[in-house]
């Protein structure tokens, strides 16, 4: 096979990843346009948790397919993979303000999107990597080995320390850094610019230097990053903290996903669940907690506490073995 024919095949494979995934979750997309007609609380709720639980589906599915698109490689390629979900972030604000412009309410919006992900489905649902039958021998549910659950506990410090950035920068900048008004959302863009470029650099600087070393690099990132905008909290050395901490959490997730996916205990799809899983807890319980020590004390604190978690990142790298 030649070298252009193998780029085809694997950039075939890497679209239809993401349909085959869509096709495990097709509810995903189509509670979507039900969030835009909620018309009560406990109707938004019960869409958020269907949509939620889809969106997981979706996500392990996709990490899934992309472990098994890196045997094409016999290489690290999913930091490239979330590097593409960054862009999918900024695509996502750029159709949203259109629709806006447009003047299309949100319900109409969410039924477009909803539209265009299953019409991806119909066309290329069947043309992804099969892996079901490599373990079908195995649990679906199965308790984490040890090493399962230490990456797990790098998910979730990185998960807190991403969280606090999406949640708390702009509050930050507005509340401490008190910027003139078009830069108080500096921080978060500095954050977000080089949480996607880190992404796209990852497999390659993995490839280079190794996992571990990635890893205990990235947590130092995190880590003085957010103890740079807490100590000097002035607008050149808050940006220059958030850019280090995009750096820094840029490829852990990505990286602990695809450790995960090598599993010799669990197969691809569970050992992801279980890995996920622990990581998601830093999404959900990270931000409440911030506020609530920011409340207790302030946000300088709190961001404080979040940097310990980066410096965590780094040490139990260094005590987890990767295969």
């Amino acid at each position: 096979m030649t070298g252009t024919r193998l780029i085809g095949t694997v950039c075939g494979k890497i679209i239809d990843q993401i349909v085959r995934a869509l096709s495990l979750s097709r509810i995903h997309p189509n509670v979507l346009t039900f969030l835009g007609l909620a018309a009560a609380p406990w109707q938004l709720v019960a869409c958020l948790f269907i949509f939620g639980m889809g969106g997981n589906m979706l996500n392990i599915s996709m990490n899934t397919q992309a472990i098994g698109t890196e045997l094409l490689y016999k290489r690290t390629i999913m930091a490239s993979y979330h590097g593409l979900w960054s862009l999918a972030g900024f695509s996502g604000g750029a159709i949203g303000t259109l629709m806006i412009n447009l003047g299309l309410l949100p319900y109409q919006h969410f039924l477009v999107i909803s539209a265009t992900a299953l019409m991806i489905v119909l066309a290329a649902s069947g043309r992804l990597i099969r892996q079901d039958a490599v373990h079908a021998d195995q649990p679906i549910f199965a308790r984490p080995d040890r090493s399962l659950i230490n990456l797990g506990i790098i998910a979730f410090c990185c998960m807190i320390c991403e969280g606090a950035m999406f949640e708390w920068s702009g509050v930050y900048f507005q509340r401490i850094i008190q910027p003139p008004k078009g830069l108080i959302t500096a921080g978060y863009t500095a954050f977000m610019a080089t949480m996607a470029t880190g992404r796209f650099l990852g497999d390659w600087l993995v490839t280079k230097w190794g996992i571990k070393k990635i890893l205990k690099g990235s947590g130092l990132l995190t880590a003085s990053g957010l103890m740079i905008a807490v100590l000097f909290p002035w607008l050149l050395p808050a940006i220059f903290g958030f850019l280090l901490v995009g750096a820094g959490v840029s490829s852990v997730v990505p990286l602990i996903y695809s450790a995960a996916g090598r599993s010799k205990t669990l197969s691809p799809g569970v050992a992801l669940a279980a890995v996920s899983t622990i990581g998601y807890l830093g999404f959900l319980f990270g931000p409440p907690f911030i506020g609530f020590i920011a409340q207790a004390f302030n946000l300088r604190v709190s961001l404080g506490l979040i940097a310990v978690l980066g410096s965590i990142i780094a040490v139990m790298a260094s005590r987890t073995k990767f295969e």
